[in-house]
């Protein structure tokens, strides 16, 4: 009966998510290896995406001083490029990826690397809600009353994530073509409508520059010159999020095709022109074509729906299928860039794992080779955020643009304080000054946006990276303690002497054997063995050491890292297998790589008992003298997990306690 249900299941998961891959395969390695195109399309869509609320918000920050937002064209389009230059410098410093993260931490020591990463989850939970959130605006406007749908929307919004979590759960690669052709729809229509709109009104474009100049003048008269930037500033700092997705692509460097800098350079590239022309272009329009406020729908809506409506088309049907058919794509592109929070967040929590800040399952990957326990946890956050927030696109931008610029600036500042460091390197003094220009930049997006919207929903912001990074520091300080205990243990007993005796004792199939699941740790193994001496004394004939290695993000990251990976498990084992033969025991090892390790150790484990007819499986299991619900969440249960499995099959697993 058991057997039946775990085949449905896995029938039903294969169905849904797809067939298990093989780690060790070289093509499979092509589902997390991304070309610039494609890199584009699945990191770069944030940031494209952003021009459907970033320029939005900054232009209805300016209220009655709407004219002024010809400034906000022009910065808006000069900050993507800055931004864009100076993080292509993370790319060339860190092509293994981890981005902010990893530059922060390199730079400017392990806790201020903390907080970029703890604003890093903000953030690409943050991408997913508003994404999702902000699409759904989009479609919610070509409704007759959308005003009056709006209580509806959540209950979109939230089948939506559970769909792109699902979709991820395959695979990068996969993910990103099923999106593709929404992408190139949305860059062929908006690149044309824009197009269309400016040069439709060209001649306009002087009426624009007096009416700017006059309202300049008019604003300076009434609030003088430091009133004047200050509404500004404001205004550009409201729109801060159009500058989102620049990090996705340095990011994710390591998921990249080789050469990843030339081709994370490339991507930056795709990214930064196209935000610029998208985002520069439609503040343009609203100038252009003095765009005004509708309740209930977005400003994208009412100046495409103008655009459209200049074509000349009669049949308002026509105008109307038009606009249905720009806005989905606009939707579409949204939840495109909501993909990016799937394929950033992970990476985020992956190398945060990997320095032990946040629980080591995060460095796992799937059957599907992605990082399963990070995209479920990105796309239950953005639930729970959609949910707390109630899809309220506004409060969403002021959260989303905190967390970004908060990365932004630590960054930035890291890479001035390396080219400081390193003057006597070439053109040091230009890629100081172009990191100075960017993290003051970010800098006073950062502080306007804290300073404007604190009681607006900035604190909840500060309050849950401040969380994050409070957990993060308890989680770290229990891994140290751990591996002090386990550096203590491995004094104690990988210290033992090897036996006498020079010789490979002949193995009896039919004798009793003793098989032990091993780790990469030589004390724990030696423990282990030395236990089941004393408890069996000259009873097993046989010692047998098994381990079945997990491949992980960093393991999987090239064919040099697995190779070494293989190396320093199999000598693990060969270590082993000579302490037996030292003592004149009969040995042997078994080896596999894999995904899932219960699943690895259960397939091992099978052959062996094939192999030697009469034997008694063994591990150790951490034991805490205060053990609970979140030491449990921290270290894996693979021993409790294995031994159910055993039992069905008829295997006997004795489990060892390691006490700490």
């Amino acid at each position: 009966m058991l057997g039946r249900h775990l085949s449905f299941l896995r029938s039903l998961r294969n169905v849904v998510i797809g067939k298990p891959l093989d780690p060790l395969n070289v093509k499979g390695r092509e589902h997390l290896a991304l070309a610039a195109f494609l890199a584009w399309v699945g990191l770069g869509a944030d940031g494209l995406s952003s021009a459907a609320y970033g320029p939005q918000e900054a232009f209805l920050a300016l209220g009655a001083n709407s004219d002024l937002g010809l400034y906000l064209a022009l910065a808006t389009a000069v900050t993507v490029f800055i931004i864009a230059l100076a993080y292509n410098q993370v790319i060339e410093l860190f092509p293994t990826g981890g981005g902010g993260y990893r530059v922060t931490t390199s730079l400017l020591g392990p806790y201020a690397g903390l907080v970029a990463g703890a604003a890093l989850i903000v953030d690409y939970v943050l991408t997913i809600a508003i994404s999702v959130a902000s699409g759904i605006d989009q479609l919610f406007s070509l409704l007759p009353s959308p005003e009056k749908a709006a209580p509806y929307k959540l209950w979109v919004e939230i089948p939506v994530v559970l769909g792109l979590l699902v979709l991820n759960l395959r695979g990068m690669k996969e993910s990103i073509k099923i999106l593709l052709p929404i992408f190139l729809g949305f860059v062929i229509t908006h690149l044309a409508l824009i197009i269309y709109g400016i040069a439709v009104h060209a001649g306009d474009l002087p009426n624009v520059v007096a009416r700017t100049s006059a309202a300049t003048a008019s604003l300076t008269a009434q609030v003088g010159i430091v009133g004047a930037i200050s509404a500004m500033l404001l205004a550009y700092a409201q729109g801060g999020g159009t500058y989102t997705g620049i990090e996705a692509v340095s990011n994710n460097v390591n998921s990249l095709a080789e050469p990843r800098v030339q081709t994370g350079k490339r991507t930056m590239l795709y990214m930064a022109l196209s935000l610029a022309i998208a985002a520069g272009g439609i503040l343009l329009l609203y100038l252009l074509w003095q765009v005004k406020h509708v309740e209930g729908t977005t400003l994208n809506a009412v100046l495409f729906g103008s655009i459209i409506a200049d074509f000349g088309i009669r049949d308002p049907y026509v105008n109307w299928m038009l606009l249905t058919i720009v806005l989905v794509l606009e939707a579409g592109l949204l939840f495109v860039a909501a993909n990016t929070g799937f394929l950033g967040g992970p990476s985020v929590l992956y190398n945060m794992a990997a320095d032990s800040w946040v629980p080591h399952k995060f460095r796992y990957l799937s059957t599907r080779l992605v990082t399963k326990n990070g995209i479920i946890m990105m796309g239950l956050a953005a639930l729970l955020i959609l949910y707390g927030t109630k899809g309220e696109t506004t409060l969403l931008v002021v959260l989303y643009s905190i967390s970004v610029f908060l990365t932004f600036a630590l960054s930035l500042f890291g890479l001035c304080r390396y080219w400081f460091i390193h003057r006597d390197q070439p053109h040091w003094f230009r890629r100081l000054l172009l990191s100075l220009v960017g993290s003051a930049i970010c800098a006073v997006i950062l502080v306007m946006l804290i300073v404007n919207n604190f009681t607006a929903g900035g604190w909840a912001t500060l309050f849950i990276i401040g969380g994050i990074v409070a957990i993060c520091i308890y989680i770290r300080h229990h891994y140290d303690d751990t591996k002090v205990q386990l550096r203590k243990i491995d004094a104690i007993f990988a210290g033992q002497p090897m036996g006498p005796q020079d010789c490979e004792p002949a193995l009896l199939p039919d004798a009793p054997t003793a098989v032990f699941l091993v780790g990469s740790s030589k004390g724990g193994g030696i423990h282990t063995l030395l236990w089941v001496q004393r408890m069996f004394p000259d009873h097993f004939k046989n010692f047998v050491f098994i381990n079945a290695r997990t491949v992980d993000v960093r393991s999987y990251g090239g064919a040099e890292a697995l190779e070494a990976a293989k190396k320093s498990a199999q000598g693990a084992l060969d270590y082993f297998v000579n302490f037996c033969h030292s003592y004149g025991l009969a040995a042997k090892s078994y080896l596999a790589f894999g995904t899932d390790p219960v699943a690895d150790y259960t397939h091992l484990s099978e052959k062996v008992a094939g192999d030697f007819s009469n034997c008694i499986f063994f591990a150790s299991k951490l034991v805490f003298q205060d053990e609970n619900w979140f030491t449990r969440l921290l270290h894996n249960q693979a021993a409790l997990a294995l031994q159910r499995r055993f039992h069905f099959k008829n295997m006997q697993l004795v489990i060892l306690p390691m006490k700490l």
